[in-house]
């Protein structure tokens, strides 16, 4: 490799960083290409007069972003990502309805490696499990044993298992909430833009949803009316503009929840999914006591398995599991015990390792293909945000269906913002790699006409 790197150790940036941003924009303009053989960390650690611990960094940061990919025994190689030379985009080949769409919507994972032995395994296990008259409104207790060590691990959530409730996903254990602590006509804060379907779950249940403001970190705290009793927030990866709510203002909403004794329904379905660091711990770490934990298996495997779980202070937990048989509610056993047998047996943890390596590969593919278009909240989770004027985006959703691409746009995701950002939410999660490629490109074509 003959490439100019360079480091300079009196600069803002640590040197990591420096090394990862100049391999970074070699790949992407076309000096790298895909297939060519990196130096050993040792060599290039050399070359630039730094400890191997810095370029270690360095490629390891590029690994989960998807730009590198390793070869047991033969070193570290530029991965097969689109380039994309300063100044020069490459031309988008025409997407063209054939068969089925192309779909770019959000919220969908990829479920094309799923069919693992490992989940045959886990299923056939579960299959033997003798159902039982009357189900244990607080799911079966090996699984939420597993899941409570899972959390401890993964989102430095520590709770008890008397703390655990196994639901059907994030929305049934809102709307479990919202059923036995609130009453029809209370108040209760959503972000807006936000997830949709939580403003659904809530008006459904008679409540009184107020929109409240996000920005480039997430929720904005200040200004939170105090008469709200419940607020819903994604403060790991706001859903949809990307945000990651910083430590002061998860401080300040937590000593608002206190004050005006609300509570906070965290939802962290795409946590285990970040590429620019390590997240931050789950809001619920800092005050278990005014948070309620939200999760699901929707993102790291299936929606289609319909298992999640609630985190709640004890006496929540158990009004919630005395109201649970009024309303008809509960989670099918079986899905149950294959996840604790995926989460027993290491092969969840496994196979989100992979998993994590696919979507990093999948977003560097997305965004170099939308090169030049304005991205935000790429860093972590399924799906992206271009910014866009809404006649616009409209525009493009149009155009792009007519050639065989879905799109959706946030001004769905708004329910009575003053001042809103407009644009497309791409979703990387239900097509293929290929597809991806294609379809974005077909995107910046249509956006730049």
């Amino acid at each position: 490799m003959d490439l100019p790197l360079a480091v300079e150790r009196s600069a803002g940036e640590p040197m990591t960083v420096q090394v990862a941003a100049q391999l970074r924009a070699a790949m992407r303009e076309g000096r790298l290409t895909a297939g060519e053989r990196l130096p050993s960390s040792r060599r290039l650690a050399a070359a630039l007069g730094v400890s191997r611990t810095v370029v270690t960094e360095a490629y390891e940061q590029l690994y989960a972003e998807g730009w590198l990919v390793g070869r047991h025994g033969s070193g570290t190689y530029v991965a097969d990502v689109l380039a994309v030379p300063a100044g020069d985009p490459p031309a988008p080949p025409p997407a063209e309805p054939a068969g089925e769409m192309i779909d770019l919507r959000p919220g969908e994972p990829w479920t094309g490696d799923l069919d693992t032995p490992a989940w045959r395994r886990a299923w056939r296990a579960a299959a033997v499990l003798a159902p039982a008259a009357e189900p244990d409104p607080h799911g079966l207790p090996g699984l939420r044993a597993a899941l409570t060590e899972r959390m401890r691990r993964g989102r430095g959530v520590t709770c008890p298992v008397e703390r655990v409730m196994v639901t059907r996903g994030a929305g049934n254990g809102l709307d479990l909430l919202a059923a036995t602590v609130l009453r029809p006509g209370d108040r209760v804060g959503v972000e807006d833009p936000g997830y949709p379907r939580a403003r659904t779950v809530l008006a459904a249940r008679g409540l009184r949803v107020v929109p409240c403001p996000v920005d480039e970190q997430g929720l904005v705290v200040d200004g939170l009316p105090d008469d709200l009793r419940l607020i819903y927030t994604t403060p790991s990866h706001q859903y949809p503009l990307g945000g990651v709510l910083p430590v002061p203002r998860r401080q300040s909403l937590l000593a608002w929840a206190r004050r005006t004794g609300a509570l906070v329904a965290e939802d962290d379905y795409d946590g285990e999914f970040r590429y620019g660091g390590a997240p931050l711990p789950a809001l619920y770490g800092l005050d278990p006591e005014v948070v309620v934990y939200l999760g699901t298996s929707a993102k790291i495997l299936t929606p289609a398995m319909g298992v999640g779980w609630l985190v709640a202070r004890p006496d929540l937990v158990a009004a919630i599991a005395a109201r649970r048989p009024e309303l008809g509610d509960r989670t099918a056993v079986v899905p149950q015990e294959a996840l604790r047998v995926l989460l027993d047996r290491g092969d969840l943890d496994r196979y989100l390792r992979r998993m994590r390596a696919e979507y990093a590969r999948r977003r560097a593919v997305v965004v170099g293909a939308l090169a030049g278009l304005r991205v935000r909240g790429d860093t972590a989770g399924l799906h992206l945000v271009v910014e866009l004027p809404a006649p616009v985006a409209d525009r493009v959703v149009r155009a792009a269906g007519a050639r065989g691409v879905r799109l959706d746009t946030l001004s769905r995701h708004h329910a009575g913002s003053a001042d809103p950002v407009h644009g497309l939410v791409i979703g990387y999660g239900a097509a293929r790699r290929s597809e991806l490629r294609a379809a974005c490109a077909l995107v910046r074509e249509l956006v730049l006409r």
